[in-house]
């Protein structure tokens, strides 16, 4: 057989999907390949220092005209994927929510740096996107989100993620949103159980969903927005699931009602939340009628090679345009790789205010937050 050249020309597709180890494997290498795939999430176990991970996304870069989207869960506090040798540790987002009590102005400029600092160094690293900030509302209760949220009045949470969200931009990266409509009242965590959130509609709609729609800038600013893996039985009409599969909220309340543009990417399709719908060829095709453009499958890389083999979902046009427009990382000469980036003195300036805002910290709870362990473990195949 003629050996494949690099890179394969072919629109991005909307399976996101994990890989193994340090590098791609022949076999990941042909996978990745495959038009139905279009981004690849990284998680700690891909990471071991700065050039290794900038020689990953090199290579899976690569592979592919237009390139494959990058992202990981980078979001501060416990989730974090990477933390030395190129990253700086950052605070969790309710020491920022903290901090508001004291000194609103300085928490908007710190909010600004964290996010600077998150983004420019992923980007130095060859890494499109990091699915954060958390929009989650902090009621001090809930397994899943704990310290991620920034606070527990929706119009702090907007302010400090708008800001947040520019420093990403900043950075030349989109941020993505989560977990819509809200994850944070359940006490349930969606990556062991399937959470149900008893509440009416316009309880959501007066609190979790008050971020997204009462700064219209921030949802204008959002690349992406990733849907929760919890039930409203009460504010959902007719039959209920959760909301990565419900077309109420994706298609009637995201997209036509609030007039979200941006790319609506599922939560892990593996996750204990999500198997509600069924087998993985079962899940994917409800997330697809449900409105999410990029689904993704994570830690199970047997169940990526079902779903190639038994056909996934044809994505409508306006969804493949989402995809497209998706903007992969060009690295400015002052990105151009972490030792470049360490002279930038506005990069020098926000690490300074990241870190001072990291050491409030002391103390702080981050327990049971099972999102900061996820990928540690895969299945073979």
């Amino acid at each position: 057989m003629k050996p494949r050249s690099f890179p394969v020309e072919a629109p991005r597709g909307a399976l996101m999907v994990d890989v193994a180890g340090l590098a791609l494997t022949d076999e990941e290498r042909e996978r990745l390949c495959d038009p139905r795939i279009g981004g690849v999430i990284l998680f700690a176990r891909n990471y071991t220092d700065s050039a290794q991970l900038r020689a990953l996304t090199g290579e899976i870069r690569a592979l592919r005209k237009p390139a494959l989207i990058i992202a990981a869960d980078h979001e501060g506090g416990r989730v974090q994927r990477f933390r030395a040798d190129g990253f700086t540790r950052l605070p969790a987002m309710r020491t920022l929510g903290n901090l508001w009590a004291r000194d609103e102005a300085g928490a908007l400029a710190a909010a600004r740096a964290v996010g600077f600092v998150l983004a420019a160094e992923l980007v130095a690293h060859g890494i499109d996107l990091s699915f954060a900030p958390v929009l989650d509302l902090d009621y001090g209760k809930s397994r899943a989100i704990g310290s991620r949220a920034f606070h527990r009045d929706p119009a702090v949470v907007a302010s400090l993620a708008l800001s947040l969200v520019a420093g990403m931009a900043d950075a030349g990266m989109g941020a993505v949103g989560k977990h819509f409509p809200g994850h944070g009242y359940v006490e349930a965590d969606s990556h062991h159980d399937i959470p149900v959130d008893e509440r009416t509609f316009d309880s959501l709609w007066d609190e979790d969903i008050a971020p997204y729609r009462k700064q219209k800038e921030l949802l204008q600013q959002l690349a992406g927005v990733m849907p929760a893996h919890v039930i409203y039985p009460n504010a959902e009409p007719g039959e209920t699931g959760p909301a990565g599969f419900s077309s109420f909220w994706l298609k009637e309340i995201l997209r036509e009602r609030l007039g979200f543009e941006g790319v609506i990417f599922s939560d892990d399709l593996n996750m204990a939340g999500a198997l509600v719908a069924g087998g993985i060829v079962e899940r994917v095709a409800a997330a697809a009628r449900a409105g999410c453009d990029m689904w993704l499958v994570c830690n199970r890389p047997d169940l990526v090679i079902e779903l190639l083999s038994r056909g996934t979902p044809e994505i409508d046009d306006a969804a493949r345009a989402r995809l497209a427009a998706l903007t992969v990382s060009v690295p400015r000469p002052w990105l151009a790789g972490p030792l470049a980036l360490a002279q930038y003195p506005p990069y020098v300036q926000a690490c300074e205010k990241a870190l001072a805002v990291l050491a409030m910290e002391e103390g702080a709870d981050h327990s049971a937050m099972a999102a900061a362990s996820i990928g540690a473990t895969r299945v073979n195949g």
